[in-house]
Parts: C-alpha cells; structure tokens; sequence
C-alpha cells in the first residue's frame, strides 16, 4: 500500500520521519493504574473520594452486588445494595442467561451496551468468556442495525461528537473529555457504515464496537480508548427527515470546509495526546479515505481498517488457504469483485506479499490480480476515467463486461468479494470458478450478512462441496451430501486489536506496510492442523486473546526492526510482554 500512497505524497515515505510531523503533547498514567497487578488495591476515584452513591454510577469502578463487606463499610455502600454478596462469576452467568432470553438481535445489543454503561468490567468479562456467541451482538452484523437506528436507541453518549459548530474549537472539545491518557482513537464521519451507506452521526456505532473489541480482544485498557465521530452532515434524505435524527441537519460537507474540520482534528489529537496515539480511520467513503492515509500517514501513527485491517485479515485467510488448495501464493490468479478502498487495499497488500517471496518488484506482482468493478473488468483502455487508487490495476487485456465472463476469462484460482452488493456470487459464477479449479478459495467478505456476495450453503451446495469458503459475516456449518462444512470469518477482529495493541507497547509512532504483513503471518501460523481438517482458514476466536498477543508481538518487533519503535529497551520476549500489558476485567479490590 505504501507504494501507492507515496504517489499521493510527492514520494515521501513514513520511514521518512520529517521534523514538521513533530508535535509536542501527551500525558502520562500518573496514577500507576495501567501497571498495577490484579492482588494490588487500588482506589476508585480519580478527583476525589467515591461516596457509594455516586461509586455505583461510575460503570469504571461499578461491582453491583459484588462489592465485599468491608468495601461497603469502607465506600459508604450500607443501604445502597441488597444484603447478599456474590461473585463476579455468578453475575457472569445471570448476564448471559438474560442476554439469551432475548429473541431479536437488537434486543440483545441494547442490553449488552446497558451492561457497558453500568458495569464496565462485568461486560468485558462476558464479552471475554463468550466472544464467539457475542461478537455477532456487540458487532457486526448486529452493530449495522444499531447505527441505523441509533437515534431511537440513543440513551446516553458513549464518545465525541465533533461537528461543524466546533470548528475552531475541536481542542477545546478533545479537552472535555475526562480521560487524559488516550492510546487509541477510532474516528469515523459516517459516511460509508458497512455496506449500509450514509448514516451520519448515527454511525457512531462503528466506532464504540471497535473500541469494545480493543479492550476485549487485544487487551488495550478502556479508559486508553476514545470514540469519536465527525459530524459534518449527511446526504441520506431518510434521516434528515427522521425527528429521532442526532446529527446536523444539512448536506455533507465537502472540499475546503470538509479538510479544514479535519486537520484541526488531526493536529488537535497530537497536541492533546501525543505522537504515540493511534487514530483508526473508520467506514470513511472512498475519496476520503485514501486521501486522509496519504496525507496523515507521514504525520501520525494512523491506520485505516477498511483498508488495511481487511487486507491484512483476508491476506492471512489466504495463506493459510494454500495449505487446503495447495501450492504457494505466486501460482495463484485473484480476481476481486469490488475495486473500493477494502478490494484495492487487500490487492495491494497481497501483491505486497508475492514481492515479498519472489523479490520481484510489484509492478509485475499485481499482474496477478485483477479486479472488476461496476463497469466490468479492469483494464489499461479504462486508465484515464479511473479513480488514481484503480489505476495500478489496469492490466493490458480486451474489456469484459461482466463478472460471469471476467470468471471466464481470467480463470481465477481465487474469488474475492468486496464490493458491498449482496447475492453477486451467482450459481453461474460459482459452477464456473469450480469448473476451472479443484478446490477454489471463495471470499465474500461484504458485511453486513443481507450485502454478502453470498451465503456459505450457496457457496457448497453450488460448487458440490469443492470450494474452500471465508465470509465478512458469520455463517453457520452447512451440511452437503452427509458432510458438515465450516467456513471462516474473515473478520478484521482477528487482526486490529492485536495489531494496535503491538504498536501500543513498542511505543510505535508510523505504521508500515511490513508491519501489516507482519500481522497476516502471525495470524495464518495460528490455525492449527484440527482447524485445517474442518476446512477453516482462521483460527476459532475462543483463542483471540492468544492469537492477539502473537499478533503484537510480530507486529512490535517489526517495529523496532524498523526504528519506529520509542519504547526502550525492547523487551526480550515480545509475547510474554504482550499478555502482561493485556487489561483484565476481573474485578479489582478497592481500600
């Protein structure tokens, strides 16, 4: 990717480290907390002393009916509670039996983001101990529907709103903010949620799921994590119409008053946080995206997921695939349907990797990959009516115009999806991607579960059990012909919390495009042999905190190996030091 971007920064690199990116700013931990161990006590209250009424409303230190004896003596906690005190484990279990009962998807977010709201660690604890029965709940699909309806749920804010009547004061705004120590920011404007569209302000539900993720999968502490949303209008009639709407109500902004808004963010975030924080781009649309990576990459240690997360998740289903369809990544062709910031981004980085191993420079690498989109295949008669970030894939080859026949054509060993568009991944193209491989590798990775290209039953049942199959969304085992087959999640939840975790304890101030290879081959070393004999591409997320600290790990030392890394010494083992720094949700004990 970074080959790309440089074209729209005038060459320069992020290794460059140019003195005009420098910005002073940060706070440190000054209390201790983040290094404290589990047995030590610690007092709940920041600025002054927690009376029990006022302890029972702070979802940070909130135990409910946990709270010991001597806590309730201690914390003015008589009279407050019942008499009966539990344990967190039995609390555990009265949650996820409530969240059970519950029918509706929804239903079941809502009660899970009221868990969050009163209780932190208990929530996190439950996300933890059952993250492969709630990750569909606290994100996607479920997280899609929360944010088109995010006016009508809307109870209390969980992040920053900064919208065009802050302009010149976004500073001030960040400084409103009660934590200081800010590791992690996930920002969006809304404007590209999912495959959903334009929602505006309500898209705010992307970035406090991201965030949750964070801290249950990668371990970074909640009060390190900030959601943000930028509010600078929208062009979805339906909600500038809706008298539940939370957002402007006008037009999006663009151009000069668009960039404007955002650079003062942007130097507002390093002026209050420091260099070392991260800033995660998220479901901006195509046209902003790439031009925030290029612009700020040099500056601040951002990332963008849809980009960069995708790709590196989908690299990894891939690598992991040769192991089931056989041979090594450069004997494959790919073709991609969809040619937006994730198709162009996980072309990129797969391009990046076949370099990589064969030492060729990646010109002749992306001859590999070829990528249609709503104008039909990609070819070098197409170049100069094609955004700059579909250019490099404008292979020498006579126009096709439609999947069926790029299929055809092209005879892919490898069917990627992207493109935002449900049920593309007809029975025609999947016969004939099967007709021309033994086992083809089909990813349809559009999310939500209604926009992908198509289901898992679709994908065996059409290709007579041949296809190796990974999707965005969650599909459950299909049985065909008396055999049960299991496919992957290509969730980028496997990758970014692990990934920003790694830059977090290096101390990273860049991200590099090594670093992201890095992730992509610490996440394919993780699917095991059983895995392998279910016809899975990625590991079960039962073993996301492991596969988290590897991730890091790879990621941090690529860092240091790189001199982007400003945490010194680099500790001896990376790993070790990984799982030390992971936040625990069990509960602590109070003075």
């Amino acid at each position: 990717m970074e080959s790309t971007l440089k074209a729209l920064r005038d060459g320069e690199s992020v290794l460059d480290l140019s003195p005009r990116s420098i910005v002073s700013g940060g706070v440190e931990d000054v209390y201790g907390e983040d290094c404290a161990t589990e047995d030590q006590l610690v007092t709940p209250w920041n600025f002054s002393v927690a009376s029990g009424y006022s302890l029972l409303r702070d979802p940070q230190y909130n135990k409910g009916l946990a709270f010991t004896e001597k806590e309730r003596d201690a914390h003015y906690l008589r009279g407050l509670l019942p008499p009966t005190v539990t344990s967190q484990t039995l609390q555990e279990k009265q949650w996820i039996n409530n969240i059970r009962q519950y029918q509706v998807p929804l239903q079941k977010y809502m009660a899970m983001m009221e868990l969050q709201e009163t209780n932190e660690r208990l929530f996190y604890k439950l996300l933890v101990e059952n993250v492969e029965e709630l990750l569909p709940v606290v994100y996607t699909p479920t997280v899609g529907e929360a944010c088109q309806k995010y006016g009508s749920i809307f109870k209390r804010p969980q992040g920053l709103y900064i919208s065009l009547k802050e302009k010149g004061k976004v500073l001030e705004v960040l400084k409103n903010w009660p934590e200081r120590s800010i590791q992690v920011i996930v920002v969006t404007d809304g404007e590209r949620i999912l495959g959903l569209g334009d929602l505006g302000c309500q898209g705010m539900g992307i970035p406090v799921g991201k965030l949750a993720l964070y801290t249950a999968l990668g371990g970074v502490r909640p009060s390190a994590c900030l959601p943000i949303t930028i509010d600078v209008g929208t062009n979805n009639e339906k909600l500038l119409n809706d008298e539940f709407y939370i957002g402007l109500r006008q037009k999006r902004a663009t151009g000069q008053e668009y960039s404007e808004l955002l650079q003062e963010f942007m130097t507002a975030v390093k002026q209050n946080y420091g260099e070392k924080v991260l800033v995660q781009f998220e479901d901006f649309a195509n046209h902003n995206a790439f031009e925030l990576l290029a612009k700020y990459g040099t500056t601040h240690l951002v990332f963008n997921d849809d980009i960069q997360g995708t790709a590196s998740v989908v690299l990894a289903g891939v690598v992991a695939a040769l192991k089931l369809i056989g041979g090594n990544l450069c004997d494959h062709t790919f073709l991609f349907l969809g040619a937006g910031e994730a198709g162009t981004g996980i072309a990129e980085l797969i391009a990046l990797e076949i370099s990589k191993q064969t030492k060729k420079p990646i010109e002749e690498t992306r001859k590999k990959i070829w990528l249609v989109d709503s104008k039909g295949l990609i070819v070098s008669s197409r170049k100069d009516s094609l955004q700059h970030f579909k250019k490099p894939w404008a292979h020498e080859h006579d126009p096709v115009d439609s999947l069926l026949n790029a299929v055809k054509v092209i005879k892919p060993t490898v069917l990627i999806g992207s493109s935002g568009v449900g049920k593309q991944f007809t029975k025609e193209v999947i016969e004939a991607v099967t007709s021309i491989n033994d086992k083809p590798l089909i990813m349809a990775l559009s999310n939500p579960t209604s926009q992908s290209e198509c289901t898992a039953e679709e994908a065996y049942h059409w290709s007579e059990g041949r296809a190796i199959f990974a999707s965005g969304s969650p599909f459950d085992p299909v049985e065909y012909k008396g055999k049960v087959y299991y496919s992957g999640q290509a969730n980028n939840a496997y990758i970014f919390p692990g990934f920003g975790l790694g830059l977090v304890i290096s101390g990273a101030i860049r991200v590099h495009d090594d670093m992201l290879l890095a992730a992509s081959e610490a996440l394919a070393k993780q699917v095991s042999e059983e895995n392998y004999k279910k016809g899975l591409t990625y590991p079960p997320f039962s073993d996301i905190r492991k596969i988290s600290a590897n991730i890091a790990a790879d990621v941090a030392a690529k860092a240091y190996e790189l001199g982007l890394a400003t945490r010194l010494p680099r500790p001896q083992n990376l790993v070790k030091y990984a799982e030390s720094c992971m936040y625990s949700p069990v509960y602590r004990n109070y003075r």
